[in-house]
């Protein structure tokens, strides 16, 4: 079997790009921005079954799925030695012996994801990488708590030492097409951030049509965000293609009109390697190469990894490990 070379895995040096500043708002754009409902689902249901990779280009794209990943644990009984063991999971991914036969080294995946209070310990745990430390934020995951206090928390995990910071919006102003609403606490979002990124999660399955995703995604961009993210993964629905081909469009939409790139996160429900396979080639063939780095797409999950591991086992010996061998922490 030819081994991968990084350029194969597509693990090549990120390009930067210049973080967008946001914009005035402009309520004749927001307005002129439908969704064609039917069409966006015809296409979506082509997507599964357009691109098809085996072998060798399959592995290098799950090694490139492996490097998006923003690892994830969002539970009420997370512990400190539980999100130790998750981010020694982050900085050796994939076992060293697959590592060594698919020709690759020195691979991560793109962030830790935590509540607030796993921050410090997340940030300890991955001193000496350059992994980030994304925390939940902004009353996450329904945004309904006291808004001074909301602000406030970004403000506490960015002290504590995240880089990101993955606040959730108010789908109310969305509902009642509150666009002002909706901006104005964007903005006060992004600035409290400060020089960490701010990834603004929509939670799509509330916010009832396809129109008003795509017009909250223009919004977010409008006031700063740096990331539209699908779902917080608590939502009866999260992350879907017709949802992601909406917001895509928007990402592409926004970058022609302004220059600026923003980056996309799907979250919630992708848990199979065949899905990060569908979702990586709808973002090479609407965004093109610049969307498959970890500074402009990422993957919210917590089993995905575990899947992506065992169809590397495979591709390598030809056998199917337990799900049990590769557990996140």
């Amino acid at each position: 079997m030819n081994t991968l070379t990084p350029a194969q895995a597509g693990l090549l040096p990120q390009v930067t790009h210049a973080r967008n500043p946001g914009m005035a708002l402009d309520l004749d754009w927001v307005a002129s921005v439908q969704a064609n409902t039917s069409a966006i689902e015809r296409r979506a249901a082509t997507l599964p079954g357009r691109r098809s990779v085996k072998k060798e280009y399959q592995a290098a794209w799950l090694l490139k799925a492996i490097s998006l990943i923003d690892l994830t644990t969002l539970s009420g009984d997370d512990t400190a030695g539980r999100v130790q063991r998750l981010c020694a999971k982050a900085r050796q991914p994939v076992a060293p012996w697959m590592l060594e036969k698919l020709g690759m080294s020195g691979l991560t995946v793109g962030a830790v994801c935590v509540y607030h209070e796993m921050v410090e310990p997340a940030v300890r745990a991955l001193e000496g990488t350059s992994i980030p430390v994304a925390a939940v934020s902004t009353g996450f995951p329904a945004g309904l708590s006291p808004y001074k206090l909301r602000i406030a928390e970004i403000g506490e995990s960015v002290k504590a030492g995240a880089k990101e910071i993955d606040i959730v919006i108010s789908r109310r102003h969305v509902l009642t097409q509150n666009w002002q609403a909706l901006y104005d606490e964007m903005r006060d979002m992004r600035e409290a951030c400060g020089d960490a990124h701010v990834k603004a999660i929509l939670a799509t399955g509330e916010l009832g049509t396809l129109r008003n995703v795509a017009r909250a995604s223009l919004i977010c961009m409008m006031a700063g965000a740096d990331f539209i993210k699908t779902s917080t993964g608590k939502e009866a629905v999260n992350a879907t293609l017709p949802v992601s081909l909406t917001m895509i469009r928007a990402i592409r939409d926004y970058q022609e009109r302004t220059g600026f790139k923003v980056g996309y996160k799907p979250a919630g429900g992708i848990a199979k390697a065949k899905d990060a396979l569908v979702y990586l080639s709808l973002m090479k063939d609407e965004l093109g190469h610049p969307w498959l780095q970890p500074d402009l797409f990422r993957f919210g999950a917590s089993s995905l990894l575990g899947d992506i591991e065992r169809q590397l086992e495979h591709h390598l010996t030809g056998h199917y490990s337990a799900a049990n061998r590769h557990a996140m922490g």
